[in-house]
């Protein structure tokens, strides 16, 4: 492909909103590395090396298209950060050790413009803009001030956000709409990946973006955001820039002025006419507007000051479920926190100033409910507390609630913090006993805590990740195989997975440390194999481990295991551990060559529903390559359990099945009288009426694929035909040969009927 032809079209999908001279040269550099890429994959690398080395090149450049979308698609507000610079070097860095390895297995011709493109990556240096900077380290210092929801500073407040805004081009509604738009999509993004630092982050840019919006409406309207909102103030005309003449600015601050006069008061309603809070905003405890929302472990949203009187007095349930909590900590929930600030101002209600004096009779009753539905037990600690004391007294015995001494609250604020250096010195000792000499014995009981610390805790696995952990648990898992010590090695090996689970970068640490070296070991000297085998699936989910296990001893003995005399679980885990690897094109033909065919066939031919789902999942990848595809077909009996699983498998592997079928007949005359051989027509009718609503589109396709076919193969000489019209024969030639073995005449002549002539297929396509 043409190198400007790749770059029209690269620039046509991204459209940088900031950065745009770093987006410039990256964006140069990836079109030249797309322009030879062909020729790279042409040269077909055979080794070890070559393979891993082009696979990092792939995973690098699919970086630097993320790097690029990013940006083009991102808030404004967010991009301003100095995060995105080290993204920039980050991906340079890939980009340049990835085509060093590249370089010395490739021809000279192709070597000469490799090293070019190297040479312009030593002296490609990335910087901020220095406008950009400038307005993210406002818009830092904004969030800073900004999180504490001051109240009195709201004009400070608009006037450093609307400079912000102006500098970064958002003046006018359709701007400003733009930007919303795309900070809703970061908020679904951080909900989705569990990012609770970036959701209350961005949703408290978003709340920024709704509160002074008014400022850069004109004549357009934004029909999802102003729905029941305030009038909107005069419009400020113009844009406002950072360096204007004193006519703009004294425009802006009447613009402020009447702003602070219009919306932040309340308005003046009648009793009769005030609004009720929705219920989403009111504490479930004080059944009041939040104050300072915070969420628990069962995802529901408290007052801060109500949930923790609930956990000081010993309850260790979600007051509204009643569901077992797994940890106390509680996260602030700026979200709703901007949300109460937007509905107390549409709709001229005061905005809490303060937590609610007094808890009514609300929390009473969800303590007697709690305490009749479980026997509570008393908890070892309890997250910060601001509250005074409070004791409940049994109605029965007393009608009045004693409030206990003020000291109270100074003792388990006390005991809160004793709680939480004690976890820090545990850390720093576990860490000692790990690092130290000595005695085995004592580490080994060390890993069996942190086994079980980190099952649950989220923040322990951070914590620790940060700390050295990765490191010291490799080194006691390396003593662990050279003691021969079987429960050591279960502990070291399970303290690492649960090290890894939920956790990108300690993922990461653990291949930067080693670990696939040290796996190989374990797998090839120890027993140990249900240890290792979770460990390979927990790092296959990250997309740069997957060339790295792809290529290594992990492929053989993943697929050794769907055949061999294992546990259940730890097949379940190498069946998913490979679906992972397979998903990675680079990995199939690594996966052929362990005969993992030949393995998922024995399982899915079992006709347990147990493996038979992910077994067609993982056959699907490997048909989304011609080298898998041939393999496939090549492989004696494997058509006719796909055929099985077609005509008795559940409504999902029939769908799996199907898919599976259509990826190797579409464009495969071949292929489709393999499968058309093994009887799989009456299935794919049934599937295509009673299956879920993918099989039946995939089962139609495919049926619609093997019509177009017969009527290729079976396309008569004009003499013939206009007999054939004149007679209006609407069956099958009698002389054809049947196309199924395991199906009578009658049976596939019926079937045959159906298929050709219902004029119901004929909108469907491949």
């Amino acid at each position: 492909m043409d190198i400007t032809e790749v770059e029209e079209n690269l620039f046509a999908a991204s459209d940088a909103k900031l950065h745009g001279e770093m987006c410039k040269t990256l964006s140069r550099i990836y079109c030249k590395i797309m322009s030879i890429f062909p020729s790279l994959e042409a040269a077909r690398p055979r080794s070890k090396s070559g393979i891993q080395a082009l696979c990092s090149l792939h995973v690098a450049l699919e970086k630097s298209k993320n790097v690029l979308q990013h940006c083009s698609q991102c808030s404004k507000l967010y991009l301003v950060g100095d995060s995105v610079l080290s993204k920039f070097e980050k991906t340079r860095c890939a980009l340049e050790d990835s085509l060093r390895r590249v370089e010395d297995i490739v021809p000279q011709s192709i070597g000469c413009q490799i090293q070019e493109i190297v040479s312009e990556l030593e002296g490609t240096l990335f910087s901020l803009d220095p406008l950009e900077k400038q307005v993210g380290d406002e818009i830092i210092v904004l969030l800073q001030q900004g999180r504490k929801f001051d109240n009195c500073n709201d004009s400070n407040e608009l006037e450093s956000f609307h400079k912000a805004a102006s500098k970064l081009g958002i003046t006018s509604s359709r701007a400003a709409l733009t930007e919303r738009r795309a900070l809703k999509k970061l908020i679904e993004r951080a909900r989705a990946e569990e990012d609770k630092r970036k959701e209350s982050i961005v949703a408290y840019l978003l709340h920024l973006m709704r509160k002074y919006s008014k400022l850069f409406r004109s004549e357009f309207s934004d029909d999802n955001d102003s729905q029941g909102s305030a009038p909107c103030s005069p419009t400020v005309q113009g844009s406002i820039e950072y360096v204007g003449p004193p006519g703009n600015c004294h425009a802006f601050e009447r613009q402020l002025s009447k702003l602070g006069s219009f919306n932040f008061k309340p308005n003046n309603r009648r009793s009769g006419q005030m609004s009720l809070p929705p219920e989403e905003l009111r504490c479930p405890i004080s059944l009041q507007l939040m104050y300072d929302p915070v969420i628990i472990a069962s995802g529901q949203t408290y007052e801060r000051i109500c949930i923790e009187k609930w956990f000081s007095d010993g309850h260790g349930t979600c007051p509204k479920t009643q569901q077992k909590l797994s940890h106390l900590s509680l996260t602030p929930n700026y979200c709703v926190k901007g949300l109460v600030y937007s509905w107390c101002e549409q709709n001229g209600v005061p905005v809490p100033d303060g937590p609610p004096e007094s808890l009514d009779l609300n929390y009473w009753r969800l303590a007697l409910s709690e305490s009749e539905s479980t026997n509570s037990k008393s908890m070892n600690s309890v997250n910060s507390c601001k509250l005074k004391g409070v004791k409940v007294v049994p109605l029965e015995e007393s009608g009045t609630i004693e409030e206990a001494e003020g000291n109270e609250a100074e003792n388990v604020s006390s005991l809160e913090e004793d709680s939480e250096f004690n976890a820090l010195d545990s850390y720093q000792e576990y860490w000692s006993i790990l690092n130290k000499g000595g005695d085995f014995r004592k580490k080994c009981k060390v890993v069996e805590q942190i086994r079980f610390l980190l099952k649950d805790d989220e923040e322990a696995r951070m914590c620790m990740g940060a700390n050295g952990f990765v490191e010291a648990l490799l080194r006691f898992l390396d003593s662990a195989m050279r003691e021969g010590n079987v429960v050591a090695q279960e502990n070291g090996a399970m303290a690492l997975f649960n090290l890894a689970v939920n956790n990108n970068r300690n993922k990461e640490m653990m291949l930067a440390a080693g670990i696939i070296t040290l796996l190989e070991e374990m797998i090839s000297s120890t027993n140990c194999h249900e240890f290792a085998t979770a460990i390979y699936l927990n790092l296959s989910c990250l997309d740069e481990a997957k060339p790295i296990i792809g290529s290594s001893q992990a492929v053989p003995f993943l697929t050794n295991l769907l055949q061999a005399d294992a546990e259940t679980q730890c097949k379940i885990d190498a069946l998913h551990a490979l679906y992972n690897l397979s998903s990675f094109p680079c990995n199939i033909p690594n996966l052929l060559s362990a005969g993992v065919i030949s393995g998922l066939q024995s399982l899915a031919a079992s006709g347990e529903h147990t493996w038979t789902e992910k077994c067609v999942a993982v056959l699907i990848n490997l048909a989304s390559s011609q080298l898998g595809r041939d393999e496939m077909m090549s492989t004696p009996g494997l058509i006719g359990v796909l055929a099985t699983v077609l005509d008795g498998g559940e409504p999902i592997e029939q769908e799996q099945a199907v898919s599976c079928l259509l990826l190797l007949c579409n464009g495969n005359d071949k292929c489709c009288q393999m499968v058309l051989q093994e009887g799989v027509i009456p299935g794919l009718v049934s599937v295509s009426v009673n299956g879920t609503s993918r099989g039946r589109d995939k089962a139609q396709r495919l049926l619609m694929l093997f019509r177009e076919q017969r009527q290729r193969d079976q396309q008569p000489p004009a003499e013939v035909q206009m007999q054939a019209e004149s007679s209006e024969m609407s069956m099958p030639s009698t002389e054809s040969k049947p196309l199924c073995k395991s199906v009578s005449r009658r049976k596939m002549g019926k079937a045959f009927s159906f298929l050709w002539k219902s004029k119901s297929y004929s909108v469907y396509q491949c």
